[in-house]
């Protein structure tokens, strides 16, 4: 039976609280477009922020978490072992495929009982029994005694000789970069705070290409440090004005070209400069235009651009180095194929996209444009894509595989003979045999008459009509693939079958899939996970009621949506650090990234229509006076990206609200951000505890 508790004042977080906190409601409202709207929970963001000393707002947090330990305590038993069980699927001893780059072969490994892990190299040729491995970053040690830890960037210069690296330690995204001397560990004075890219060397090594983070968590910038010179001192490569825009670095595939690209969610423009000499005056490679995108690499002085331009599944296309601008059509855009991106090679080069959401990779050939070879895979569903190929010249390509059935597979793909070689199935310690379970992919018709995908798994001995899990993103035409998950057997094995959504709003069907749930037409994808959901009832997958579903960040607004229009259908629901306050959000252009995410929700500062679309749609705004469904909410302190207060006002407000007795808890890590605890054994307690809290709520055996 699902656990029920009478709402009343809330106790210290110091004690064991006996009812859930309430949220003191302080009068505030806000006006825009002659539109007057209420925000009485508007106290719990600190006005502090980025700091959070507000001893009020921290005492509300502790309570809620007091509260959600409360409440998850006699599951603690249930949790142990859906932990032990998820941590029984990982090889805690493991190491990846060396690479070559270079005179080295590179991997990293985890040790026994390891949180982080240790990055390896040893020469090209040398023996592989342990004699000339070299230890170039060690994780473990870098995060021994601190609670977060994250590394952001990692790099070897050229010529092997030094490594730059990037960590955060409390999850703000804000990383410090070090450099060493590989072979005798030596820590290089330089020290640069407050970036938030990868790391480039550049002139023969002796500067890095980075991006610093500004004081709103904005990239506007590209810098340059010559190394054993102040900080102080860097030199700003380029600086972008338009506050949406985001400006980042990256070396082209020959490493000859440092570029610099600026852009938001459906717009941008690159630059090209040596990088033997990171000062030279940037060559532009077309201006901006709304709504067009293009990144570009570099062979033989040709340009090849990857861009939307022609058709909005984009097309490639060559250029000459000396007229950029001028872009004649390599492959065509067309409705079939989804031409996802592109690798550059000596010899050749492939193309990635989709094909009715099937992930496809084909080698192309410079000088046959007509030869085409597709990379042939041995299921019906799956998701593939190109691995880690760090070299220019190359015979084979590295190539990532896995289904929902099948565990992640690394192969090498002899170009020449087209053919697979396989060298590391993930494995499952404990056991895992592919033959219990089958897997679907399915059409769903929305209401609107559109076909929507769901990829299912489930066990073949599951009873017709038992639970399901249902999850969903649907934002930033980020598509989720029906790839191998070992945590999500915890569910599986216990009677559900586990559906993606594969709706409007990601690019999973390519881009007119994703323009398709944006902007005016964002309430697509809400109505495309409900109308799933439906559907999977209708097919007797399960019963409206035995429905659990899951999302994080926009797929956390995602959850605030459905449950405000159909609860009913949902007997748990899990929201992650949720994107939930998008009005206030998206009025607010102090916020890191709101300004960038205009072209993605619209602005509502200056469009009225905008406005109105939003808060009709805002969980935070649409909360009202029904049942809703168990759930459960998270956030992070440090979290730039769903700043805390988003998920603490939708909960609050729920809480005075809604009219059931169900649960409702909330817990934030309060030394943590977006992505919540770090290291891949503290991560999957967190797993554990959603799992569990679903379990309890549908009322199925642990």
């Amino acid at each position: 039976m699902r656990g029920m508790a009478e709402t009343t004042p809330a106790a210290t977080a110091a004690t064991a609280p006996l009812a859930p906190p309430v949220a003191a409601k302080k009068p505030s409202s806000f006006t825009h477009h002659g539109v007057t709207v209420a925000d009485d929970y508007a106290w719990l963001r600190d006005p502090g922020y980025p700091e959070v000393k507000d001893a009020e707002v921290l005492a509300h947090l502790e309570a809620e978490n007091a509260w959600f330990e409360t409440r998850m305590k006699d599951r603690q038993p249930v949790i142990d072992t859906l932990f032990t069980e998820m941590r029984g699927r990982i090889k805690e001893a493991d190491t990846s495929v060396p690479q070559k780059d270079g005179d080295f072969l590179y991997w990293i490994e985890f040790e026994e009982g390891a949180e982080y892990k240790k990055w390896w190299r040893r020469p090209v040729g040398a023996p592989a029994d342990g004699s000339a491995d070299q230890l170039i970053l060690d994780e473990v040690a870098l995060a021994e005694g601190k609670e977060y830890f994250r590394l952001g960037a990692i790099s070897v210069s050229s010529d092997g000789s030094r490594l730059a690296w990037a960590v955060d330690d409390n999850g703000s995204e804000r990383f410090t970069a070090r450099i060493k001397v590989i072979a005798t560990g030596e820590l290089l004075p330089d020290e640069i705070p407050g970036i938030n890219s990868g790391l480039i060397w550049v002139k023969g090594d002796t500067g890095l290409v980075y991006s610093l983070a500004n004081d709103n968590w904005r990239t506007d910038n590209v810098r340059l440090h010559w190394l054993g010179q102040p900080v102080a001192e860097d030199v700003e490569l380029y600086h972008e004005d338009d506050e949406g825009f985001r400006a980042g670095a990256a070396l082209s595939a020959n490493e000859k070209w440092l570029i610099l690209s600026t852009g938001d969610h459906e717009t941008n423009e690159v630059r090209l400069v040596p990088a033997d000499d990171p000062l030279a005056p940037p060559i532009l490679v077309r201006e901006r235009v709304a709504g067009i995108e293009y990144d570009v690499e570099e062979r033989d002085g040709v340009l090849y651009i990857h861009a939307n331009d022609t058709h909005e599944n984009f097309r490639l296309a060559t250029a000459p180095l000396t007229a950029p601008a001028e872009w004649t059509t390599l492959i065509e855009g067309t409705d079939d194929f989804y031409l996802t991106g592109f690798e550059l090679f000596r010899d050749f080069y492939v193309v990635e996209g989709r094909v009715r959401g099937l992930d496809r990779i084909e080698v192309r050939y410079y000088d046959d444009p007509a030869r085409i070879e597709p990379i042939v895979f041995p299921e019906a569903s799956y998701e593939a894509g190109l691995g880690d190929n760090p070299e220019w010249a190359v015979e084979k390509l590295r190539v990532s595989y896995e289904s929902m059935v099948s565990p992640a597979s690394v192969y090498d793909y002899d170009v020449a003979g087209k053919s697979l070689e396989l060298l590391k199935v993930q494995e499952i310690p404990s056991g895992y045999d592919a033959g219990l379970y089958d897997t679907a992919r399915l059409e769903i018709p929305a209401r609107d008459g559109t076909l929507v995908p769901v990829s299912v798994l489930w066990r073949k001995d599951r009873p017709q009509g038992g639970p399901l899990h249902l999850y969903g993103y649907g934002a930033y035409g980020i598509a989720i693939g029906p790839g191998f998950s070992t945590t999500r057997l915890s569910l599986v094995d216990r009677g559900f079958a586990y559906a993606i959504a594969h709706i409007r709003g990601g690019d999973d069907l390519g881009r007119r899939w994703y323009k398709d749930g944006k902007l005016e037409k964002r309430t697509n994808a809400f109505n495309d996970f409900v109308d799933v959901a439906n559907g999977l009832v209708e097919r007797g997958f399960t019963v409206a009621g035995r429905i659990s579903a899951s999302g994080g960040s926009a797929g956390g607004e995602l959850m605030g949506a459905v449950i405000n229009s159909d609860p009913h259908l949902f007997g748990a629901v899990v929201a992650h650090v949720p994107f939930v306050d998008v009005l206030n959000t998206m009025l607010d252009e102090t916020l890191p990234l709101t300004p960038g995410e205009w072209p993605e929700w619209g602005n509502p500062i200056e469009d009225k229509a905008a406005f109105e679309l939003i808060h009709s749609y805002s969980p935070y705004d649409q909360v009202r006076a029904q049942d809703y469904p168990p759930l459960l909410v998270t956030a992070g302190l440090n979290d730039p990206r769903v700043t805390y207060w988003e998920p603490a006002k939708w909960v609050a407000r729920l809480r005075e609200l809604k009219t059931d007795r169900n649960e409702l808890l909330l817990k934030t890590n309060m030394g943590a951000g977006h992505g919540g605890k770090s290291g891949r054994f503290e991560s999957l307690k967190e797993v554990a505890e959603e799992f569990a809290f679903i379990l309890w709520q549908l009322d199925v055996p642990a």
